[in-house]
């Protein structure tokens, strides 16, 4: 990755103004729409959610989490497969290609619009060629730094950034991820200089944070965890609009940031064209999924907020968080993998 100097002002907006008005058009859709399905999807045959990441990541985990209540719903089979590579992209093709009949699904997450911009060309367009479903969960990050670092918090972090530039660094564990472009909003926005190192894969990124080889990394609440846990990592900031439970003390980088806010999102698909009819009963089960008390309870303990918006608020969103991610990846000027 090259080095970046900011060369823009800031535009961030918030997820949370839209994550409330999706849960409003949510509350309303719910008393219009019967919540069971007056017919089986697809004839009754089994429904595909195909997933663009491993088997035991957050992608999958949600996936597999709202499957078993859709099949209760729907009266049929729900099954997950997992289609991992090129960030999403193979999983989303298929989808984008397959007939829209609401047998083969795609839960996606951030990276879909994402790629929106990072790649030059894609087989098929983010916003066009799907039917949004619902917005299943978002998921907060934090911005961590080895212990060592003489920052505590975000202001004294842009203070020593400013007085610095360029000898601090970002450890990216991904590059094009939400967690990486995390890391260059927050430049954008601060005017800070501070350098990316790419590694291939969370896990050597966090071992060389861990290590003091690196200073700083926007990361998953789920990955860094235990290591904040046990003093091996301090947190500067959350992604998020309000605090994080499970990091007392930390506040919002946006109390200092005007503007910031990056939590990862997933999100429930099926091809264009998908009937009205389909994609209410589909959002009608998802819905349900999301509100049974031992999957909130599940995803709620590893960090994610659930939601289970509208089609309609769902697409909305989809089309904003490509203009969102379009202004920071071209400041970046990050490339795919």
């Amino acid at each position: 990755m090259p080095s970046f100097r900011p060369r823009t002002s800031p535009h961030g907006r918030s997820l949370a103004p839209r994550l409330r008005a999706a849960a409003g058009a949510c509350v309303l859709a719910l008393c219009a729409i019967p919540m069971t399905a007056d017919a089986q999807i697809a004839g009754g045959k089994a429904v595909r959610i195909l997933v663009g990441a491993p088997a035991g990541g957050t992608t999958d985990t949600l996936a597999r989490s709202i499957a078993q209540e859709m099949s209760h719903q729907l009266g049929q089979p729900v099954v997950v497969e997992n289609r991992p590579g090129a960030g999403g992209n193979i999983a989303a093709d298929l989808v984008a290609k397959s007939a829209p009949d609401g047998s083969t699904l795609l839960m996606s997450f951030t990276s879909h619009t994402i790629n929106a911009t990072l790649y030059k060309k894609l087989p098929f367009d983010p916003v066009q060629d799907f039917t949004p479903i619902t917005l299943v969960a978002t998921v907060p990050s934090v911005l961590v730094a080895n212990p060592r670092l003489p920052a505590n918090n975000v202001p004294e972090l842009i203070q020593l950034a400013r007085s610095q530039p360029g000898k601090l660094n970002f450890a990216i564990g991904s590059v094009g991820s939400s967690v990486h472009l995390a890391g260059d909003m927050f430049k954008m926005m601060t005017h800070t200089y501070i350098v990316n190192i790419p590694y291939k894969g969370t896990a050597p990124a966090i071992t060389d944070l861990l290590a003091g080889q690196c200073d700083l990394m926007f990361a998953s609440t789920l990955n860094v965890l235990p290591h904040v846990r046990a003093g091996k990592l301090k947190v500067l900031g959350v992604t998020s609009a309000a605090p994080l439970p499970q990091f007392p003390g930390a506040a919002p980088i946006g109390a200092t940031v005007k503007g910031f806010e990056s939590s990862a999102w997933f999100g429930l698909f099926g091809p264009a064209g998908l009937p009205a009819d389909v994609t209410q009963a589909l959002y009608q089960a998802a819905h349900k999924g999301l509100e049974a008390p031992a999957v909130r309870k599940r995803l709620e303990a590893d960090g994610a907020q659930p939601l289970g918006t509208t089609p309609e608020s769902f697409a909305a969103f989809v089309k904003q968080d490509v203009k969102r991610w379009a202004t920071v990846v071209k400041y970046s000027g990050a490339t795919p993998e």
